[in-house]
């Protein structure tokens, strides 16, 4: 069974997705992944083939996704990368094909010019339906039956001292974990999910998406999050529930202002996922909005969904992200042992869901697998009755409001800037985003901080630039020369005090 499988789940004249001016059923949707699945073919793509797409969130996003993955492997792409970055990522990948839609995608057409890669419009018609077009074709194989461990979709995730790694999930280990999604929070097809997280992290395409598709419910997907039309959307679309980061819930929390907003009794349970939830935001959301405030843990390399806090009559536990949801948890110490209940540990999965290995990196694969456990690099700890509770991060990513962003990557930015001989980037505590990103350097020459953020922006994405850059006479360093960013961190912040 596949992904595009997931769509005979619904009856077919029940609503599957609705924009916020269309909707399609269950019957039409696959009608229409299938014609876009044979226009790739046609296009000379098949098995095995990268088929990059950078697409906003709506029905457009969900059928490329869909048809990509029917025919070779999907690779969703953030829409507002720069030039650099898209050409970065799709060398990287190996992407054959781009799908992009006429407008507003530039930097991703100028980053595929060298013309090995099939650039594929992606429009609606008339009737409401995604078309395919597209000058010339690939010489493609011939097109071969997709099975359960064939991959599905190629996805990114930012490493601290390497370049970012490739992460290859199966069709198996998607319906694994839209299944488990699914039964963690007892979807029927009476549920209606509103997607407000982008489609190109399985946040959003695996927990609302896939596992909505999974039991036959409906997707609700505005092109973007919008807090002035949120409740809106719910008390229109008649929302049952969704899932955010922390970010997108203080957002809704400070509108409300403590009103209780007409749209919210509709809601079964709020999820939320990607970065850690404060206790009391949990417990603000509940008295605000008068659902339970369900947190869950989840990764790429898991496509996405390991531990949740479970549904009403049992127990949430603030601060907690909850037991295992069909997958198995474990703290393990430095050599690979499992720990017992309430030691600080790593935190390591196993399941159908976790994925079988970086691509064409064996160095992290060696480094992150333990006897069959997958090591996720965080730290944390099971109480008695399974409940995990995260406690901190054995790696340095920088996690802004679920965006997830590697500090070698702003290094190597500020690194190209000519002023600057060192440079090291590291998290800063943010109010509204949890973390935001901060740097350190060492200048050869004359720059102002002004100048660096600057130059920043102009390779990198808005989400991942310096707010601040702190400019030394020299990085802390350990006793043995290594630099490590939490000290670093420290030490610039107690000097600004």
């Amino acid at each position: 069974m596949i992904i595009r499988s997931l769509l005979e789940n619904g009856q077919p004249e029940h609503v599957a997705v609705s924009g916020l001016s269309k909707a399609i059923t269950y019957q039409e949707l696959a009608d229409q992944v299938d014609d876009l699945a044979a226009q790739l073919e046609k296009f000379g793509l098949g098995k095995g083939d990268r088929i990059a797409m950078a697409l906003p969130n709506g029905l457009e996003m969900i059928s490329s996704f869909l048809a990509a993955s029917t025919v070779g492997t999907a690779a969703p792409l953030n829409p507002s990368y720069t030039r650099d970055e898209f050409k970065f990522y799709l060398e990287d990948t190996g992407a054959r094909a781009l799908i992009l839609p006429k407008d507003n995608s530039d930097e991703a057409r100028a980053a595929a010019t060298d013309g090995k890669i099939l650039i594929i419009d992606a429009s609606i018609d008339g009737d409401g339906r995604v078309r395919f077009s597209a000058d010339g074709r690939l010489n493609g194989n011939a097109a071969a039956t997709t099975t359960n461990d064939d991959i599905a979709l190629i996805l990114h995730t930012s490493g601290t001292t390497s370049r970012p790694k490739r992460v290859p999930l199966s069709h198996a280990n998607l319906l694994t974990s839209a299944r488990n999604v699914a039964n963690t929070y007892q979807l029927t097809d009476e549920d209606v999910s509103l997607c407000v997280m982008p489609l190109f992290h399985v946040h959003g395409l695996v927990a609302s998406t896939l596992a909505t598709f999974a039991t036959g419910g409906t997707v609700i997907v505005p092109t973007k999050f919008n807090p002035l039309s949120f409740w809106s959307t719910v008390r229109e679309q008649h929302a049952t529930w969704y899932s955010a980061v922390p970010t997108i819930h203080q957002v809704l929390l400070s509108r409300a202002k403590g009103a209780h907003p007409s749209g919210a009794e509709q809601l079964r349970f709020i999820r939320s996922c990607s970065a850690a939830l404060a206790p009391q935001v949990m417990s603000d959301l509940e008295s605000t909005f008068g659902a339970p405030v369900l947190e869950a843990y989840g990764m790429t390399e898991a496509a996405h969904q390991m531990a949740s806090n479970p549904l009403p009559p049992f127990e949430r536990k603030p601060g907690s992200v909850g037991p295992g949801t069909a997958v198995d948890i474990a703290i393990l110490d430095e050599k690979g042992n499992l720990l017992p209940a309430g030691t600080v540990g790593e935190v390591s999965i196993k399941g159908a869901n976790v994925f079988s290995g970086y691509e064409g990196n064996a160095e992290a694969n060696a480094e992150s697998f333990s006897n069959g456990w997958f090591r996720t690099g965080d730290q944390g700890t099971l109480d008695r009755e399974g409940y995990l509770t995260l406690v901190g991060r054995l790696k340095e990513l920088i996690n802004r409001g679920g965006e997830k962003i590697s500090p070698r990557e702003i290094d190597e930015a500020l690194l190209r800037h000519p002023s600057v001989a060192e440079a090291c980037c590291f998290g800063i505590p943010d109010r509204v985003y949890g973390e935001g990103v901060a740097a350190a350097v060492v200048l050869k020459e004359e720059a102002t901080e002004k100048d660096l953020i600057a130059h920043c922006r102009a390779s990198l994405s808005d989400f991942k630039c310096p707010t601040t850059i702190y400019i030394l006479d020299s990085i802390p360093r350990t006793a043995t020369g290594k630099i490590q960013r939490r000290n670093v961190a420290a030490a610039v912040i107690e000097a600004k005090k």
